[in-house]
């Protein structure tokens, strides 16, 4: 784990309200897995104590990328960051996707924002496993495909792919998917996981979740992200650092 100021060498706006910030950084890089995360400190003037997730959605040589859209003051100031600024990174942080493992096929599923740490494992797979992936939003604005491979949409207003949701996109392949010797990987809105989660279970697929969560500390320390086991009753784990990726079996979402 490094705490360092990583000079920012561009962002880019990749569509409707959504930003990728290209960070230099061979610390990270020759560090990091695929669905691990980095706690930023936004600015020194705002909430200064406080640090915020961003997944890593991809790495290219000495260079991460973090996806984003601009809900508040924090990620409109880290839109509009100038180049050559520094990033104050702590990271990488928490547990990844295993990407090993007896299957054939990556089954990506994403929806909306849910998109970003994919371009990182669809790179990490490339040329090793078939990839198939899924993705679902409320309009095709909602839907992120940047660096994806083999891509299936659904909206929920109609206006790209199925009409519908994205799980309800993997019931009308499922003959597909039931052909393939395959592994989920998923990040998404909490109703998708709940209903992916439903999905699996009753289909036997295995799957990997990224789940989402407020965070303070990134490691541990504050106690601030739990996340309810269905291993153990009552007992909870920690998205930080038990996390962010569980067996989707694993834990109450």
């Amino acid at each position: 784990m490094y705490i360092l100021n990583a000079p920012l060498e561009k962002v880019i706006e990749l569509d409707h309200n959504i930003y990728l910030l290209k960070v230099h950084s061979p610390e990270i890089t020759s560090n990091i897995n695929p669905g691990q995360f980095l706690n930023i400190r936004v600015s020194d003037k705002l909430a200064p104590l406080l640090r915020r997730p961003f997944s890593v959605c991809d790495v290219e040589g000495e260079y991460i990328y973090l996806m984003f859209n601009i809900l508040g003051e924090g990620t409109s100031i880290l839109a509009h960051k100038p180049k050559g600024s520094t990033i104050d990174i702590l990271g990488p942080l928490g547990n990844g996707f295993d990407l090993s493992g007896n299957f054939d096929t990556a089954v990506i599923v994403a929806g909306g924002l849910g998109a970003a740490p994919f371009p990182f494992v669809t790179r990490k797979l490339n040329g090793k496993k078939d990839i198939l992936t899924f993705i679902g939003g409320r309009s095709k604005v909602d839907v992120i495909t940047y660096n994806l491979k083999n891509i299936r949409e659904a909206t929920d207003d109609g206006s790209l792919g199925l009409k519908g949701n994205v799980v309800q996109l993997l019931e009308k392949n499922i003959e597909l998917l039931k052909s393939k010797k395959t592994k989920f990987f998923a990040c998404g809105p909490t109703m998708m996981l709940r209903a992916l989660k439903e999905f699996c279970i009753k289909n036997n697929f295995d799957c990997a979740v990224s789940t989402e969560c407020v965070m303070a500390c990134g490691f541990g320390i504050c106690q601030g992200c739990p996340i309810e086991s269905t291993q153990q009753h009552e007992e909870y784990l920690l998205v930080c650092k038990d996390g962010p990726v569980f067996n989707i079996k694993d834990v109450e979402i």
